[in-house]
């Protein structure tokens, strides 16, 4: 889709009662559905010279006239920031991003992120998924760290788009939590939607809520504090920080869902927690099928050196309190 395309398509028989979106995006090569409903809405792709909704049921016969105009230019400038490249071929790019790095631009991040970053290193990302976020097919917090999957083109980002939305990536993360875990695994299935008083903030208590589930088993116990693998079911914003601290394990240094300084200091005793910069987690392993060979893959992005420092630190004070 990056030269203006016109089209017209007649519908045969057999597709007569399919919604308009998705016979576009079905026909139409590069096309995605979310494309097409933008599209049908903004009058660029028409039945029978008439604008329809994008849920109108085509029939035979219907003559279909549209267009896909070109990608609209990325408006943010390329850095030449560093990031870690776990693997990378023709059609994806796999980063180990870094925490306290910000995935794309937003208000009041429109440069120091990693699309800044990407748009150095691979500049034909332009336009790519859409104009903000070029390339980015899934996202991580500011200061979670790991590994994050980016698409070098459009017929990329669609396949990827699409085994996100159906659920067929597979997500480890690793993550310290206060506590011992007094079971060795279990799971969490409570429903994730807006505060209901704190609108940048996620709860369980959310008056509009869609289905969330986390896995979680544990690696290694601690005098204080778990690491525990965590494997995502569904992909609610700050789903892991959320439903561990439902469990009352929140994530280590999580300065809006995990326990305040004072109450640190009360329960544990220990300055090593009220000095954590960042919540501890990690997205560890990524699984998915490769978007043009086919194959499965995985990757893994190793622990960051902030993480690790202090997982040496709660076995030292576990060794010294045998």
């Amino acid at each position: 889709m990056h030269d203006q395309s016109a089209f017209t398509i007649f519908v045969d028989p057999p597709d007569s009662g399919k919604r308009l979106d998705l016979y576009i995006a079905s026909n139409i090569s590069d096309c995605s559905r979310s494309v097409a409903t933008h599209l049908i809405r903004s009058g660029k792709i028409q039945v029978q010279g008439l604008v329809r909704k994008p849920g109108y049921r085509v029939k035979a016969g219907d003559e279909i006239c549209g267009c896909i105009p070109p990608p609209v230019p990325v408006l943010f400038e390329p850095e030449p920031i560093p990031i870690e490249i776990l693997h990378e071929d023709n059609d994806i790019i796999l980063i180990n991003k870094q925490p306290g790095l910000v995935v794309h631009p937003a208000p009041g991040h429109h440069s120091g992120t990693l699309v800044n970053a990407l748009l150095y290193h691979c500049p034909k990302l332009d336009g790519i998924g859409g104009a903000l976020r070029p390339g980015i097919v899934h996202r991580l917090d500011k200061d979670t760290s790991g590994v994050l999957v980016v698409a070098k083109n459009d017929k990329a980002h669609l396949h990827l788009s699409k085994q996100f939305k159906t659920r067929q990536v597979k997500k480890e993360y690793l993550a310290l939590v206060y506590g011992k875990m007094e079971l060795d695994s279990g799971s969490v299935s409570l429903p994730i939607g807006r505060h209901p008083t704190d609108r940048k903030k996620m709860s369980t208590h959310s008056r509009k809520s869609r289905v969330a589930e986390t896995t979680w088993q544990v690696r290694e116990r601690f005098e204080l504090a778990s690491l525990i693998k965590v494997d995502l079911k569904t992909g609610r914003t700050h789903q892991i920080r959320v439903h561990c601290a439902a469990i009352k394990h929140p994530v280590l240094g999580d300065s809006v869902y995990g326990l305040r300084k004072t109450a640190l200091k009360n329960i544990y005793g220990k300055d090593l927690f009220r000095s954590v910069p960042r919540q501890m987690l990690h997205a560890w392993r990524i699984g998915f099928t490769h978007p043009v060979t086919e194959e499965k893959v995985s990757f893994e992005a190793p622990i960051p050196s902030d993480m690790q420092a202090l997982i040496t630190a709660l076995r030292q004070i576990s060794f010294r309190n045998l």
